[in-house]
């Protein structure tokens, strides 16, 4: 008995579907990240493209906008993450959040990792803000 295997995907169909997804969501920041790795670890930014998002940010489950707000509170919650919590502020208004969403998000996030986490999160995002024209953010 033969069976018929699944469609095969090749390693650059993965990469060809996460770069198109990483493009729509972090613009040309995401393209910068994964460049930067290019003379030191490309495999590391070929799975970050391939895997995570040509895989897990693709996942129909939660969308855009919802998988940026985890993330903005994770990458708050572990610290020491500013690079790539403004790749994420960015995306995240990218996806429709609101500047008062993401202050909103960061405050919250206070209460479970802390000020000075929360503070330095915050900080980023009004270097985002700033640098998108962006400020001042109206009062939640």
């Amino acid at each position: 008995m033969s069976s018929t295997p699944d469609t095969a995907e090749t390693r650059q169909d993965r990469y060809d579907r996460g770069i198109e997804l990483l493009t729509r969501i972090d613009g040309e920041a995401g393209q910068r990240v994964v460049d930067s790795l290019a003379d030191v670890s490309p495999e590391l930014g070929h799975q970050i493209v391939a895997w995570g998002f040509g895989e897990i940010y693709r996942r129909p489950e939660i969308s855009p906008r919802d998988r940026q707000l985890v993330t903005l509170g994770m990458l708050t919650a572990l610290g020491g993450c500013e690079p790539q919590l403004d790749v994420h502020i960015n995306a995240a208004l990218n996806v429709g959040l609101t500047p008062g969403e993401i202050v909103e998000t960061l405050l919250h996030a206070a209460a479970y990792c802390g000020f000075p986490k929360a503070l330095n999160a915050t900080f980023v995002a009004k270097k985002v803000f700033a640098g998108r024209g962006l400020l001042p953010v109206a009062a939640g």
